[in-house]
């Protein structure tokens, strides 16, 4: 199978099977959130604006990686990047391997043109980097398509499972402490919704990342994506359920490192959800899961969902007396 039609059959995947976990959620559900009577704020003096890798941001809201390399690919990502510039948002894309390995395939990541202005994170896998690659490939991901960082995903469970996955994760951070610091543009760290441990952070605390995403589990399952994009089936329900939850990544990575910027995803599907994240350590939230279909629409079905969510966090704030996060 090419890569291209893997990614469409990724796609497919995602819209058409249960790839969710089951047996794990984020966390969030389960952790308080202040309500107070008397908040003694506006709710139209709340304040969402960020900085995030650079880039101001109207709230601390990602849109997150989903996919690239098909024509299904281009229109999702388009419509992504539509909604991201209207709002304000950052838009992070699918991994970029496809297109350095195949010009063709570039098009379909090319959504500076939708988004002058967004902050657009581009992807690359680090097993790829036992496979040739260096800080020349990470490169020209970011300047091909006019992003302003890159994210590395790690995913060695979902590489375990996919059809000729690349499983050779050995002695990759010293090859890592070697190519961040010549990629010349920022660098971000990601787990693909299984999550970075305390373990992981420490491990990479002088690479020279700047900003990490836990992307924990009680989302999406990955593996699960591999499995039935494999089988039709679920062959290893309990190999797929392996992960971190959300909020326990966050914090274990906020703990081990209280100054990295953090990015929060892996089952985000709420303005509250975000709020909880953000009062974590969290320096941004991400979703993507529940954008995918909408995307397949327009970029108007995929502003419905981040508006509301945007709606929820500002209430979110509101009713906890929060004006503003990171003060």
């Amino acid at each position: 199978m090419t890569i291209s039609a893997r990614k469409l059959k990724h796609i497919q995947v995602c819209l058409e099977y249960p790839v969710h976990y089951t047996s794990k959620t984020t966390g969030f559900e389960k952790m308080p959130w202040a309500y107070n009577a008397l908040p003694e704020i506006n709710l139209e003096d709340i304040q969402l604006e960020t900085t995030f890798l650079g880039k101001h941001l109207k709230a601390p809201i990602l849109i997150g990686a989903m996919t690239g390399g098909a024509d299904l690919a281009a229109t999702i990502n388009k419509n992504l990047a539509i909604a991201a510039e209207t709002l304000g948002l950052g838009l992070m894309l699918g991994s970029q391997r496809v297109m350095i390995e195949n010009e063709s395939a570039r098009a379909s990541f090319a959504v500076r043109q939708y988004a002058p202005t967004t902050l657009i994170i581009g992807n690359i896998g680090v097993a790829q980097f036992k496979k040739g690659y260096n800080h020349i490939q990470a490169k020209a991901a970011i300047e091909l398509i006019n992003a302003d960082a890159i994210a590395f995903h790690t995913n060695p469970l979902q590489e375990a499972l996919q059809i000729g996955g690349d499983t050779d994760f050995a002695n990759l951070i010293p090859s890592l402490e070697q190519i961040v610091p010549q990629v010349g543009y920022p660098v971000m760290l990601k787990e693909v919704g299984h999550g970075l441990s305390a373990a992981t952070a420490r491990a990479v605390q002088n690479v020279g990342f700047a900003a990490l995403d836990v992307a924990g589990a009680g989302g999406t399952s990955w593996a699960k994506v591999e499995d039935f994009a494999h089988h039709g089936k679920l062959l290893h329900p309990d190999i797929c359920e392996i992960g971190i939850p959300t909020l326990e990544a966050l914090e274990q990575c906020h703990t081990t490192l209280p100054n990295m910027p953090l990015m929060a995803s892996g089952g985000i599907r709420s303005g509250l959800d975000i709020a909880k994240a953000l009062s974590k350590g969290a320096t941004v939230c991400a979703t993507a899961m529940p954008l995918l279909e909408p995307a397949t629409k327009s970029p108007e079905a995929v502003m419905e969902v981040l508006e509301r969510m945007i709606y929820e966090l500002r209430v979110s704030m509101f009713v906890a007396g929060i004006q503003r996060f990171g003060l």
